[in-house]
């Protein structure tokens, strides 16, 4: 277990518009979205909330017609897990994460370079920002559907201290893609590894996945982390050099 990844968690809420303190929770309100990708909450390490922190959490979410959702590692405040379960949560999914230091950054040598001649680049252009957010939609199935808003935030990712990074298709698109939060507590989060089906198998998610985490720690990122779907991208993630860290919890409470 890494504790600065939950602290990571923390601040990287408070980054948020409308973000606020519950209790002993954050809450990552942004009022751009309805999405509860975006909008979900996340315990202080060490947080040990009472059944009146968790109905006022709650409230929190449905004044404002949202789902009540919460992202976190459960090892750092081994008391939240029990409040929630009491107040009807349910697990949504358990992901593990792998992380990534200077020293582990590299290609094995027994394998081919991952993306050998492919460019990684980082968008500068409206067009570019809207390809990307175009090609990750896609990459992951239309789980949300791209839009400006969209596009804005890649941005603001980028002019913000984190970085977005992508590949180019043939015809001046988006083939594959990635971004990596503003470092916070010394860590940074890698997200939306995306590659569209026609461009799989060429080396575009390890060769965008480097060249983020190098980028992070060109900025003084201590650690870069990740979650992984399954076991054909942990592998991917493991030959540039990232490793077991922990696990996540995400909870949610339905009607």
């Amino acid at each position: 277990m890494h504790p600065d990844v939950q602290s990571f968690a923390v601040a990287h809420l408070l980054r948020r518009p409308a973000a606020r303190r519950v209790g002993g929770f954050v809450v990552g309100f942004d009022p751009a979205t309805t999405s509860p990708y975006v909008n979900y909450a996340t315990p202080v390490p060490g947080a040990e909330p009472t059944d009146a922190d968790v109905a006022d959490l709650i409230d929190a979410f449905r004044s404002r017609g949202l789902l009540p959702r919460l992202e976190f590692a459960p090892n750092a405040a081994p008391a939240v897990e029990p409040a929630l379960r009491r107040a009807g949560f349910t697990t949504e999914a358990v992901h593990e994460y792998l992380v990534c230091t200077p020293a582990t950054l590299t290609i094995p040598e027994s394998s081919p370079e991952p993306g050998a001649g492919v460019r990684v680049e980082a968008p500068v252009t409206d067009a570019d920002y809207i390809a990307v957010d175009t090609a990750l939609a896609e990459a992951f199935g239309g789980e949300w559907a791209p839009s400006p808003q969209g596009a804005a935030r890649l941005r603001r990712t980028e002019e913000g201290g984190g970085a977005v990074r992508f590949v180019r298709a043939g015809n001046g698109s988006c083939a594959g893609g990635a971004l990596c939060s503003a470092p916070a507590e010394g860590t940074a989060e890698l997200a939306g590894v995306g590659t569209l089906p026609a461009y799989r198998g060429r080396g575009i998610a390890a060769a965008v996945t480097a060249s983020l985490a190098g980028a992070l720690f060109g900025r003084g990122a201590r650690s870069v982390w990740l979650e992984y779907s399954g076991e054909g991208s942990r592998r991917v993630y493991e030959r540039v050099g990232f490793r077991p860290g922990g696990t996540r919890l995400y909870l949610t409470l339905h009607d």
